[in-house]
């Protein structure tokens, strides 16, 4: 039986989702518990990858293993040997044509800003700046990266050349919450670094020290040295991977 699993965990001390040689990978650890509780490797497919420090409220990941267990029983089972910040949301039966990656057809993330310097508990989970934020010219240069554009200028020197670069973002929500800012990114998938590359041009512009206009020259380049901002991966989370078509919201 396939099972599609829902994952929240606190990325700060580990090396990514991913399975690493030198460090330790959320993956590692779900195989590792998956292998005690069926008795057999086994391997899981996550929707993507997160890197070092990077949080995750909605990950999913599929799996195949014994019926017999059921779904509660791999809740349970998981939630009882994981460490306590990687925690199993949901596991789902599903058909065994579901994958977690090639199936999602939407993603959201959130990055997270503080100007709170004093609190010893935002640094892991936000990140800071000591300028104040002018959120017009954030929300402006989140306007020029909404849409379908081919966001080469948003992504890893070091991505795969035959990977699609052209992706649609839904909608940029710059929100702010108290001493905190919020930017929320709907799309229908983000390139490795994509959304804190894209947070840092937002904040650098809230700042002063780059125009919206700046971050249109950037996205036109389509060269991966036209954007040398990269926010920390502290303030980015992984809140939501969807399975069903979305529509794009039409201009009033």
């Amino acid at each position: 039986m396939r099972y599609k699993a829902t994952v929240a965990y606190d990325g700060h001390r580990y090396a990514g989702f991913q399975k690493q040689i030198n460090g330790t990978g959320i993956q590692s650890l779900i195989e590792k518990a998956l292998e005690k509780i069926i008795k057999e490797p086994v391997s899981i497919t996550a929707s993507g990858r997160t890197d070092a420090g990077v949080h995750a409220l909605g990950q999913v990941f599929h799996f195949d293993g014994p019926e017999k267990i059921g779904e509660r029983g791999y809740y349970n089972a998981l939630n009882t040997l994981l460490p306590k910040d990687i925690r199993i949301l949901k596991v789902e039966a599903v058909s065994n044509d579901f994958h977690a990656r090639f199936s999602a057809r939407s993603k959201r993330y959130d990055y997270v800003i503080t100007t709170e310097r004093d609190n010893p508990f935002s640094y892991n989970y936000k990140h800071f700046v000591w300028r104040s934020l002018d959120l017009e010219k954030m929300r402006q240069g989140a306007a020029i990266l909404q849409g379908t554009h081919d966001f080469t200028s948003f992504s890893n020197a070091q991505i795969d050349p035959r990977k699609p670069r052209t992706k649609t973002i839904y909608s940029i929500d710059v929100i702010p919450e108290g001493k905190d800012i919020r930017i929320v990114y709907r799309g229908t998938g983000f390139l490795r670094y994509q959304v804190r590359m894209m947070s840092a041009v937002l904040i650098a512009a809230g700042e002063g020290r780059i125009a919206p206009d700046d971050i249109a020259r950037m996205l036109e380049a389509r060269d991966k040295h036209a954007c040398r901002f990269n926010a920390p991966a502290c303030g980015l989370y992984l809140v939501e991977v969807g399975y069903e078509e979305v529509q794009p919201e039409k201009p009033e």
